[in-house]
């Protein structure tokens, strides 16, 4: 659990009741990042670092415990709705019910990661590449490709298990808390990695903040968790970027795309703190990796070939890389990024 208190004897009460509920504590100096404010399990506040996570638009999520030094003033009730969060707690008194509320809620497991792929124009293939980074990264790690697109046409057919029993995300229903362990097991799988896709009939509607919910479970359950989102912002696109450890944004190597993927940068920039471009062949009019990383406004994570036989393999069964495939090389420099072992 987080804990962000910055008055000194606050934050021994917070830490001796959290110890008491036999829990480990994160101590932050400031709120942090959009992805962590996420994934942890509770997160408390002073009133001052309530006024900052609304200062921040924080987004409204369960388990957000506001905490004071005797009575709570005006401003921390406000912190608090403007934070989703019914529990404003005057300490000391009312250390017994923070102890309820730090033991009802569940210990966080090993933190996983989440990588939101994004397209920098229309056409440049980034369902294809995180359908390939997940492939990659199932190689050694559980990881689930998550479908955030809901007019994309359903990843399960880029993955291979379009015929696999198990849920959609017409068949999901999210509330609150995912427990990691039931989700992956629920969606359809192939070896290490699962897929939550959208349907091909029925509502293709994506809940954003279902989104939230089912990164913020991979992340906890220890998984690397791939988002295909939308290139256009709107509520998926800002869910799966706002979740993400790493945004990479998919340009195919011509001006023409350096300059559109330049807009969605900026886009995804504003909300996130890490991104990068993976650039795809072919250069017809010779476009380097350093020219698109110069127009397009951030790093080049990795650049690839095109890949042989690609569209064949989309058509009958899915991806099925070779270990030194052109995808599989570009999503493996992507993971080297993360820290992940490919």
């Amino acid at each position: 659990m987080t804990v962000v208190v910055d008055d000194p004897a606050l934050s021994d009460r917070v830490r001796r009741v959290v110890a008491a509920a036999g829990r480990a504590v994160d101590l932050q100096t400031s709120v942090p990042d959009r992805a962590r404010w996420l994934a942890a399990d509770v997160v408390v506040l002073s009133e001052s670092a309530a006024a900052e996570a609304v200062r921040r638009r924080a987004p409204s999520r369960p388990g957000v415990v506001v905490v004071t030094a005797g009575d709570a003033t005006m401003t921390a009730w406000q912190s608090a709705a403007s934070l989703g969060t019914p529990h404003v707690l005057d300490l000391p008194a009312r250390e017994a019910d923070l102890m309820a509320l730090v033991a009802a809620s569940p210990a966080t497991e090993d933190d996983g990661a989440v990588v939101t792929v994004v397209g920098g124009c229309g056409g440049a293939g980034a369902s294809v590449f995180a359908t390939a980074l997940a492939l990659t990264s199932a190689r050694s790690v559980p990881t689930i490709l998550v479908d955030a697109d809901p007019v994309g046409g359903g990843l399960d057919l880029a993955a291979g298990v379009d015929d696999r029993p198990g849920l959609r995300w017409p068949d999901l229903v999210v509330g609150g808390r995912v427990d990691s362990h039931a989700l992956h097991d629920a969606l359809p799988s192939r070896n290490r990695l699962a897929v939550l896709s959208t349907a091909r009939s029925g509502s293709a509607e994506v809940d954003p903040a279902a989104v939230t919910a089912v990164l913020a479970s991979g992340r906890r359950g220890g998984e690397l968790v791939v988002c295909d989102a939308p290139r256009a912002p709107g509520p998926q696109q800002h869910a799966a970027v706002d979740a993400a450890d790493l945004v990479v944004v998919v340009v195919p190597a011509t001006v023409r795309a350096s300059w559109a993927a330049r807009a969605v940068v900026a886009t995804v920039a504003s909300r996130a703190a890490n991104v990068g471009l993976v650039v795809r062949g072919p250069a017809p009019g010779g476009l380097r990796a350093d020219d698109v990383e110069r127009t397009a406004g951030a790093p080049v994570l990795a650049s690839m070939r095109p890949e042989r036989r690609l569209a064949a393999a989309l058509d009958h069964g899915g991806l099925d890389l070779r270990a030194r495939s052109p995808l599989a090389s570009a999503a493996a420099a992507v993971l080297a990024v993360l820290g992940t072992t490919s």
